[in-house]
């Protein structure tokens, strides 16, 4: 990607975290989605993953929602583009999940994304002290294992594992995907047209390089598969005829040489 990393500068600043589920009166921030791919974005990632069997009532996918921790007894939400935790906490019945503590509600989410936009980079920021960067954050508080950062207008991906307590940029393979060990799954980049968006797309693949559909795609794939069957049929039934024609013919000489074809 054009903008260049630097390590996260080390500071002496002493982290003291609780996890303590936000009170009910807690206002959350309301910050605007910043542009429309976002959302979308967001939604085909889950789409292809639920149509695929892959989402379990036990896990947490959400876009634009708050992960919480208390440093230093001040209440810190970041909300990521897209995240992913594979074990959370029924909630309670009639409860509206409206943001996430780990360890208070469920394990240390396994991967967040963030998508850029025209901001200030804010998704790279090391701020070390209240309200802390969103690199600070995922890294060094909530020690998220994988950090995704996309680029939708050049299709640009970086994905950091975290590593000894820092994230460390990982290399793609041949394909240009990235293994996410948690989900058994390859992230990677897609070119085309979906919801009247045309572009980059972060897509999944399977451990055997299969791509997860969407819902077009899967009736698209289903129509040709069924014109496919019609056409087999199609030609069968051609076959049969034309080997019908061809007894007929031979019957018809057979007869015209005074030769009973039963008696054959």
């Amino acid at each position: 990607m054009t903008q260049t990393l630097s390590k996260p500068v080390e500071t002496k600043t002493k982290y003291t975290i609780t996890w303590e589920k936000l009170p009910e009166d807690f206002i959350l921030p309301d910050d605007p989605v910043e542009n429309i791919d976002q959302p979308l974005l967001a939604a085909a990632l889950r789409e292809s993953l639920e149509l695929a069997g892959f989402i379990l009532a036990s896990m947490l996918i959400a876009s634009n929602f708050g992960l919480c921790a208390t440093v230093n007894d001040k209440t810190i939400v970041k909300a990521p583009d897209w995240v992913y935790i594979s074990s959370v906490l029924p909630a309670e019945p009639g409860e509206v999940r409206r943001s996430y503590t780990l360890n208070a509600e469920g394990e240390v989410p396994a991967v967040v994304m963030e998508f850029l936009s025209d901001t200030n980079g804010s998704e790279y920021s090391t701020k070390p002290t209240y309200p802390y960067g969103k690199w600070r954050f995922y890294e060094r508080i909530l020690q998220v294992p994988v950090y995704v950062i996309f680029e939708p207008k050049s299709g640009d991906l970086e994905v950091y594992r975290l590593v000894s307590g820092q994230y460390e940029l990982q290399e793609n393979d041949a394909n240009g995907r990235f293994w996410i060990e948690s989900m058994n799954l390859f992230l990677g980049v897609w070119e085309g047209e979906k919801s009247q968006r045309r572009g980059y797309w972060l897509r999944w693949w399977d451990e055997n390089g299969n791509l997860l559909l969407w819902g077009a795609e899967r009736v698209e794939q289903e129509q040709q598969r069924a014109d496919e069957e019609r056409q087999r049929a199609d030609e069968e039934r051609q076959r049969a005829d034309e080997e019908r024609q061809r007894a007929d013919r031979l019957m018809a000489y057979l007869i015209s040489q005074g030769i009973d074809p039963d008696a054959i």
